[in-house]
């Protein structure tokens, strides 16, 4: 059964894919398809961004324990939109005008920003196998903060593109607010935890 549900994942995952496939060779995808291709691709990036950082949090408040084995899966996929959302622009907004891309990573905060989110997400993506965390040990999960950083850095991306401080982008941006501040709750928990029961084993604490 759970190899059935992560194979149903695995194939959903790929569906908002497929649908910006298809209506982009069925001439449906607006009056702009490079636009249209641009925010499908990278809103679905953030998404699962976003739900691969869901996952600690959710393990950690519910014991949905069963649901690290798809971390990696959504953090993957997180980044296969975001390399998607990338060639849109390098191949249908700049067409491979290199310089023209240089100057706007430098001159653009929003791409500069979106090129940052996607650098981070490539060590993370190539270090994602298992041979990687073995290598690595626990230079892995120092590594693998980089994803808050990605994050931000998307979500700002994603407001900084649009110019508005309301609707979808805000709604994303708070909700990585969120998981990043009860991430931080468990991290502050999880450091306490020894001193208090270190404290708890030699005596009851003063009142």
């Amino acid at each position: 059964m759970p190899r059935l549900i992560k194979a149903v994942v695995f194939v959903s995952s790929l569906i908002p894919a497929a649908l910006l496939a298809r209506g982009l060779y069925t001439g449906t995808l607006g009056v702009n398809p490079a636009e249209t291709l641009q925010l499908g691709t990278g809103i679905w990036a953030l998404r699962f961004l976003l739900a691969s950082l869901a996952i600690t949090p959710l393990r950690r408040l519910f014991g949905w324990n069963r649901l690290a084995q798809y971390r990696r899966m959504l953090g993957l996929y997180a980044f296969f939109y975001a390399t998607l959302h990338l060639l849109t622009y390098v191949v249908l907004d700049r067409y491979f005008d290199w310089a023209g891309i240089v100057e706007d990573v430098a001159k653009r905060p929003f791409i500069t920003l979106g090129m940052l989110a996607f650098s981070l997400l490539i060590p993370l993506a190539l270090t994602s196998t298992t041979g990687w965390i073995r290598r690595l040990g626990r230079k892995w999960q120092t590594l693998h903060r980089l994803v808050y950083f990605a994050a931000i850095a998307a979500s700002l991306h994603f407001i900084w593109k649009v110019k508005v401080v309301i609707g979808e982008p805000v709604y994303y941006a708070a909700i990585l607010a969120v998981l990043l501040g009860v991430r931080a709750a468990i991290s502050l928990r999880k450091r306490h935890a020894p001193a208090f029961v270190k404290a708890r084993a030699g005596g009851p604490a003063n009142p």
